[in-house]
Formats: structure tokens, C-alpha cells, sequence
């Protein structure tokens, strides 16, 4: 029997994905290719790979006992036939899609973008906000690359330590807070806004406000970084960040920078990618290259914003 070996980066799609539409996005083919490549598949192996339950799609045992292998002969097999290839940047023609955090994307996302276009013109980067939670979106292939604040707990994820940031807080010019020092006791009684996507209206600044014997007065949840520090920028209320990811953002709002009257431990800024990238050249490029972009926002000028 005469197999075509294109299948298995089919099944392994949609092994990953699974869903038909998914394994589509993710080889760049229509649904209708990949639907008939899956009835290929189904008649190769003598196994119904995926079946319907409700509005998705289940993987067999069968399936399931297989997709390891399935996924290792892939790897395997993409190694073996790109490992002499150089990679043409000008004729790259590749979607890569970067999750960051809000305030990250804010300070260098045009800096990326432009960065990626200047040597590979013909790719395309999609920019999406990290999420509130852990997602399995790295392993699924869905994200490329993706920052987080500290490295991940699954051995298959591989990180990278870009920089430390320290924690500032950020308030509007003429503000009162402004005018003397800043005391633990003039900090607590100030109105706050935290940045939750959830609306928390406490985060672990007030623990360490709580631990000092004063509690934090939090006046609203802001659902960004931006969102944020314009309401600092057009009230009273004061806003406790990152200074190095938030530099550009406090510069062009014309907002303050103080110093906290107690300490917080640094804030480190990670980027993830799965091990299936680790023999990608053209994955290993944007890394690179993001890389280098996020460091420059830990190069920072002298602190003569305050």
C-alpha cells in the first residue's frame, strides 16, 4: 500500500487542533482539503481519528495512543529536511501570531511590527493580549511566542529571561502626592485604580500594605495599562506598575514617576515558545528579534521623569 506521507502532517494538525477548521488555519489549507484529507486519513489507518460529539470533536483512543508518535515523526521529519536550509527572509511568507502583555504590546508592538517588516516583508504578525490565566495556546501551535511573568511550569515550554522591571507608582502632575515626601501613610490614604481584566479591586500591593498595619484605598479596576494611566492622567487616582514597560505611555500622557515607600520584589518579563520550535530557523529569527526589541525597554535613560 502506498501511503502519502503528507498525511501525517495532516493527522497531526488535527490531532493538535482538534477540529477540521483548526487543522485548516493551521497548514494555511481550506476546510474542504482538510476534511478530505481526514477521510484519507480514516481510510488509511481503518479508524474514525475524530468523531462528532455535540458541537465538537473527540479523538478516538486510537487517536489518542497515536498522536505522540504522530507528532515526533513530524518533528522528526521537518529537522531532517530543513536542517540544510537557509532561511530566505525576503521571500518568508509565514504568519506569526506574538501574545503579550497589554502594557508590553503598548511600549514595543510598533517596534516588532516594524522591525519584522524591514527584513521580512512578506510575513504577517498577529499582536493578541496574554491572557488572565494559563492557556495550553503555546502547545496548540495558536501562539508563536508569549510573554509572561515568570517561567512556566510545563517542561515543553521552553523561556527566556528578558529583564527585571521595578515597581513605580504613577500619578498626574500637580498631583498632591507629589508635594513632600511620600509616606506608607500618605501612599494608602491616596484614591487607587488597580489593572485586572477581571475587575479585582486588590492585588498583592495591598498585602504588602496590609503587612506595613494600612489598608490600600482602591477606587476603581481598570481592565489595562492604558486604561489606567489615563485615569491617572485625568483625576486623582494614583497608579502602582511596571517603570520600564510603562516608561513611553507615562512620557506621552505627561504623567509623574515616584518612588514606593516600601519595597516590592522586581518584576521579571519572560518570552515562551514550545520545544517544537526549537529547530525552526524562521521561528527562531522572531525570537530573536523580540528579543531584541523587549531589551530595549530595559535600557533605560537616566529615571529624570520624577
Amino acid at each position: 500500500m502506498q501511503l502519502d506521507l503528507n498525511l501525517l502532517t495532516a493527522l497531526d494538525a488535527l490531532l493538535e487542533e482538534g477540529s477540521v477548521a483548526g487543522a485548516a488555519d493551521r497548514l494555511h489549507v481550506t476546510a474542504p482539503a482538510m476534511s478530505r484529507s481526514l477521510g484519507r486519513i480514516r481510510k488509511a489507518t481503518g479508524d474514525q481519528i475524530l468523531v462528532r460529539t455535540g458541537r465538537h470533536m473527540t479523538p478516538t483512543p486510537r487517536a489518542l495512543a497515536m498522536r505522540t508518535e504522530v507528532h515526533v515523526l513530524v518533528q522528526q521529519a521537518h529537522r531532517l529536511l530543513s536542517s540544510r536550509a537557509d532561511l530566505d527572509l525576503a521571500g518568508l511568507e509565514r504568519v506569526f501570531t506574538v501574545r503579550l502583555h497589554d502594557a508590553v504590546t503598548t511600549a514595543c508592538g510598533t517596534a516588532l511590527v516594524a522591525a519584522v517588516h524591514r527584513q521580512a516583508p512578506k510575513v504577517k504578525i498577529r499582536l493578541t493580549v496574554e491572557p488572565g490565566h494559563d492557556s495550553p495556546e503555546l502547545r496548540r501551535g495558536e501562539v508563536d511566542v508569549a510573554s509572561s511573568a515568570g517561567p512556566p511550569p510545563q517542561p515543553d515550554i521552553r523561556h527566556r529571561l528578558i529583564g527585571q522591571d521595578r515597581i513605580i507608582l504613577a500619578l498626574r502632575a500637580g498631583h498632591p502626592l507629589t508635594e513632600g515626601p511620600v509616606t506608607v501613610e500618605r501612599y494608602a490614604a491616596a484614591e487607587h485604580v488597580t489593572v485586572s481584566r477581571r475587575g479585582a479591586l486588590h492585588d498583592r500591593v495591598d498585602e504588602v500594605v496590609a503587612a506595613l498595619g494600612h489598608e490600600r484605598r482602591v477606587v476603581v479596576a481598570a481592565p489595562a495599562t492604558d486604561t489606567a494611566l489615563q485615569l491617572a492622567r485625568d483625576t486623582d487616582v494614583v497608579v502602582t506598575l511596571p517603570e520600564a514597560v510603562t516608561r513611553s505611555a507615562r512620557e506621552q500622557l505627561g504623567l509623574t514617576m515616584v518612588p514606593l515607600p516600601f519595597e516590592l520584589p522586581p518584576v521579571p518579563l519572560y518570552l515562551l515558545w514550545h520545544q517544537r520550535y526549537d529547530d525552526d530557523p524562521a521561528h527562531t529569527w522572531l525570537l530573536n528579534l523580540a528579543t531584541r526589541t523587549l531589551q530595549d525597554l530595559f535600557a533605560t535613560p537616566d529615571d529624570s521623569d520624577q
